[in-house]
Order: C-alpha cells, then structure tokens, then sequence
C-alpha cells in the first residue's frame, strides 16, 4: 500500500513558521508522489473544528490521513475521534495531547504525534536571557494565545528556568508580527511603562519579536527610541529567511531554531502506510539557540 491523500491543516498562514511548515509538507509530498491540500484556520478553533469535520463527512472525498496543527490547547479530540471512527490517520503536530494514548490501541489506522519540545524551548530562552542579561531585571514577554498548550508550555520551560533576579512582565500576543506590535503600543500607553527598566523583550515566536520591535521604533521621543532600541530582542522559530537573517543583521539579539516537522511527520506517515515501522505515540525535535549561549555570554561582556 501507499500513501496517496493528505489533509494538512495548520492554524494560519500569517505568520513564517506556519509558511515554512506548508512549504516543508509540500517538498515531502513531492517526493513521496503524495496529493497534498492545505488549509489553515486563520488562528480560529471553531473554524478549524468545523472545516476538519466536514474534510471528514463528505463520502467519496475524504483524505486517507489528516496532519494537523491544533490552535486551541486541547487539540479537538472530538474531531479526532470521528477521524479515526471513519478510518482516517490523524496526526498532530506540535502538541503533545493525551488522547493520543486512548486512540492508538482503538484505531485500525494510524495516530501519532510529531513535533517541537516546547518546554525545552522556554527553557532555551531563559539561558538566553541568563546569558544576556546575568545582573537581572525587568523584561517583557509576549507570550502566544491564552488557549495554545505550545504557549503554556513556552512560559512554564522559561519560568522554570529563569534567573531568580528577573521579573517578567506577561504581554499577550496570536504569533503574528501585528499581534506584537499590537502588545508593545498597549503597554506604551500606561503612564509606568517610561520609568520601567526594561533589560530585555522576549516573544514566543520571531514575528512577534519584530514586531515589539516595529513599536519602539515608532516612539516619537529619539532619546527614548534609542535607548529601546538597544534592548535585546530575542524570538523563536529561527528560520534561515527570517530568524536567522533578523539576528545577523541585528533587528534580533537571539532565537531558538525551531526545525518544520510536517515533512518529516508526513514522511513517517507514508513509511507506516507503505508497511514500514509504526511511528511511536511522540516524536520530539530538537530546538537550539542561536547563537550559542557562549556568544551571547560573550556579546553581553562586550
């Protein structure tokens, strides 16, 4: 048997790592001779909710397999139940969700998870900051949706590991650039925002660290704008476009390499179909910073 139809869906195309992970689907379904449609759910849980189920009631046109990104933090396990009951493959990317373990024995196709440690993530971002800023202070961070698992997961690795001396002040941000313009100009506008001493920004992913960024620009006094303008930016998805050119061009001090999985997760897919090993219930990836945390302890003595 082989592989032949698969649904992705991913929770937006706004914003680089989603783009990066259609373009990465698309490269493995190329090689693998695999139909791919891709949706996204322009960060909405309902309508993802809505636009999978109905992938999965329409006879005659229903994928063999479904590879999804959740927006919301459970991961719709209602959805993935009916995709299971109507024999299609469900796997998930980027969230480590306990219903995986109720599906797999039940199911006659295959049901697994493929993606980032997002703990391990915050946790690399805390050395960051412990590298940077090693005398501690106030920072901001601009977390992801209130309802994503990945955000929680983001703050409680860098929660957990952060240096004592910092405190964190938590802003909201939906992973886009906008989003953390957006969080910056709010916090701007309270009259405390000018005598805190911010030593750092940090955002959950690159978009919303550039745009924190865009918002200090725009501070009309150039003394003020100055000084933001010095404070670290440090992001996450770390891609070669984005990411990785924000930090070697300086608009970014640092990001964690976030690495597309939805190839990988498609591939390992098609192998299982094709009567090759079954994926196990989890698969991680491995997220590193960039730069090293050597060069960040380096750069901050400079």
């Amino acid at each position: 048997m082989r592989l032949n139809d698969v649904l992705l869906c991913l929770t937006t195309r706004g914003n680089d790592y989603q783009r990066q992970q259609a373009a990465d689907a698309e490269r493995a379904a190329q090689s693998l001779g695999v139909k791919l449609t891709i949706i996204d759910a322009d960060n909405d849980a309902i309508n993802q909710s809505q636009m999978l189920l109905q992938a999965i009631q329409t006879k005659g046109k229903r994928p063999e397999a479904i590879i999804f990104e959740p927006v919301s933090g459970t991961g719709l396990p209602h959805v993935a139940r009916a995709a299971v009951d109507a024999g299609i493959s469900w796997v998930i990317l980027n969230r480590e969700l306990s219903y995986l373990t109720e599906l797999r024995p039940a199911s006659t196709c295959f049901v697994f998870g493929f993606g980032s440690n997002h703990n391990e993530i915050g946790r690399i971002q805390a050395a960051q900051l412990n590298a940077l800023v090693p005398d501690g202070g106030e920072v901001l961070l601009i977390e992801g949706p209130s309802d994503n698992l990945a955000a929680k997961q983001r703050t409680d690795g860098f929660l957990e590991k952060k240096p004592f001396k910092i405190s964190v002040k938590h802003l909201k941000g939906k992973w886009s650039e906008d989003s953390g313009f957006q969080a910056i100009s709010s916090w701007l506008r309270l009259s405390t925002s000018h005598q805190t001493n911010v030593r750092a920004v940090i955002a959950q992913n690159d978009d919303m660290a550039m745009g924190a960024r865009k918002a200090f620009e725009e501070v009309s006094s150039s003394a003020e704008r100055e000084k933001w303008l010095k404070t670290p930016f440090i992001g996450v998805d770390g891609l070669p476009s984005t990411g990785q050119a924000w930090v070697k061009s300086g608009k970014l001090t640092a990001t964690v390499l976030v690495p597309p999985n939805s190839g990988a997760a498609l591939k390992a897919l098609a192998e299982a179909v094709g009567g090759g090993a079954r994926p196990p219930q989890y698969t991680f990836t491995s997220p590193q910073s960039i730069p090293e945390i050597s060069k960040l302890v380096t750069l901050a003595s400079r």
